[in-house]
Formats: C-alpha cells, structure tokens, sequence
C-alpha cells in the first residue's frame, strides 16, 4: 500500500526554521518524483516543491515565493523526504503535505498515484 506520513510541523516566530518529514511505504522516493504541498485556510493547495525520480536526474523545482528559503531533499536510506523551511513568513502558515508527484518548470503537482498524508500544520507568527 502505498503511503506517506508528515510530520515536524510546528508553531515559530517569523524567521524561524522548521524542518518537515515525509516517511513513504510501498514504494522507493529515489525513484519517483515527490512533492511538498500546502492548503491555508480557504485557499486552495498548492505545490511547494519537488524533487524529481533518480531517473531524470534528482532536478528540483520550487514554488517562486519560497526559493531561496526552502529546500528539497531526499534520504533514501530512511525513504524519507524532507522541507527545511528558513526565514519563514506568517504568509507560509498552512497544512503541509506531501505526496508522488509529477514536477518541471512550472508544474508541481500530485501524481495519479498514492494518497495524501493526514498533513502536518506550519503555523507562523509575526
């Protein structure tokens, strides 16, 4: 089955770090692009980042508002995928999610495959 479970979200002051964690099951993050995601309320979600499969080269891509400050990495070892948030902003305060995902220039989205994970909140305060 195919699975993914969040975690490390927090509540920090503006500038602060946090750290996100994604665990997959039923399948290897080395292979298949993956994705941070994140839905604030009353907006829809959107794509934050993402990792491309070994195959195409590990590219990475990132939403414009958070280059610079986030970044995209992968342990295959743990089959884990991680978001280090620096410098964050009340505006990044949202759920977090991660997911198999498809991702170019442009194009972060959720792959046709897998489900959501149950999210992990990031809430920054000003």
């Amino acid at each position: 089955q195919v699975q993914v479970v969040e975690s490390g979200g927090g509540s920090v002051q503006a500038g602060g770090s946090l750290r996100l964690d994604c665990t997959a099951s039923g399948f290897d993050v080395y292979h298949y692009a993956m994705g941070w995601f994140r839905q604030a309320p009353g907006k829809e979600r959107e794509g934050v980042s993402c990792m491309t499969g070994s195959r195409s080269g590990g590219n990475t891509y990132y939403l414009d508002s958070v280059k610079g400050r986030f970044t995209i990495s992968k342990d295959n070892a743990k089959n884990t995928l991680y978001l280090q948030m620096n410098s964050l902003k009340p505006e990044d305060t949202a759920m977090y999610y991660c997911a198999a995902a498809a991702c170019g220039l442009g194009i972060i989205r959720k792959a046709d495959f897998g489900s959501w994970g149950q999210g992990t909140q990031v809430t920054v305060s000003s």
